[in-house]
């Protein structure tokens, strides 16, 4: 059986659909197989797991994800490639196909209907570059019973996810997503193995769930406002960014003695915070401001 994602293949498979790739929906697929074999070796995958795959596209990855796995569950949102999955994925019997956007879909529901005989539920997608954040936060977010989630997405993006305090790469993205989960960038992937090739290099990001989140605080909700605060302006200090972005002007004094009392000079800018510091100062922060709407 010849593997789909081959240049050869794909266009083969393109022409006989009559399929033409939408740029709104960031469709570019992978032609290299060895790249594939490598996100789902970095996915650790097995054969008695399930797999969430977020943009089939026309099933180069799904196929290999069949191979790897006992059953995997794909959401395309767009119609005209489920009839292309339907004959590309016709072989494997343990690949079921979804007509839905995933950001709007049931994705604990499909868990429990779907996956009641699998050890572990990974996801392992390529996504759209355009749409990256958003399924990456609702996955997270939604505290999915997921033992990981592997990504191929823009390089920039991976790096600044997996960053680490006090480079420039460090932000609001990187805390989100190390809040639930240990990030490593894994794979480097140039354009040159995409049709139609994007204009920058992609990577592949590996989110190990953590089972209960990195640091413990007394207000999630709360935490999240304060580090978004943090680096509203990363050119202004820590305490200008609460001031202006959080607490307003005439509570300058009750951030000023929360930076105090949690040792934090307020002088800081964000992108130099761990996350136990983010939570330290979101405790301390929580009660003389209160939760905000």
């Amino acid at each position: 059986m010849k593997d789909i994602a081959t240049p050869n293949r794909t266009n083969e498979i393109l022409k006989k659909h009559g399929f033409h790739l939408k740029k709104s929906l960031g469709q570019n697929f992978l032609i290299d197989t060895n790249v594939l074999h490598n996100i789902v070796e970095a996915s650790g995958v097995g054969e008695e797991d399930g797999v969430i795959e977020i943009g089939p596209g026309i099933g180069a990855l799904t196929e290999q994800l069949a191979r790897a796995s006992k059953k995997v569950v794909a959401f395309e949102i767009d119609e005209r490639l489920i009839s292309v999955l339907v004959d590309t994925l016709s072989p494997y019997d343990n690949v079921q196909v979804i007509h839905s956007d995933v950001l709007k879909a049931d994705v604990r529901a499909s868990i429990e209907d779907m996956f009641a005989d699998v050890r572990h539920v990974h996801v392992v997608a390529n996504l759209p570059y355009y749409v990256t954040t958003p399924i990456l936060m609702k996955l997270l977010e939604d505290k999915l019973p997921l033992a990981s989630i592997t990504v191929m997405i823009q390089a920039e993006v991976a790096e600044r996810i997996a960053a680490r305090p006090g480079t420039k790469e460090y932000g609001a993205l990187s805390i989100a997503a190390q809040y639930y989960a240990e990030a490593e960038a894994v794979l480097h992937v140039p354009a040159s193995v995409f049709v139609p090739q994007p204009r920058v290099d992609s990577a592949v990001l590996r989110l190990t769930l953590r089972e209960t989140p990195a640091v413990e605080v007394l207000d999630e909700d709360w935490f999240f406002k304060v580090f978004h605060a943090s680096f509203a302006n990363r050119r202004k200090t820590l305490l200008n960014n609460l001031v202006h972005n959080l607490a307003g002007k005439e509570k300058k004094p009750e951030v000023e003695q929360a930076l105090a009392q949690v040792g934090m000079d307020p002088r800081r800018r964000g992108e130099t915070l761990s996350l136990e510091e983010f939570a330290a100062l979101s405790d301390a922060l929580l009660k003389p401001l209160g939760k905000t709407e």
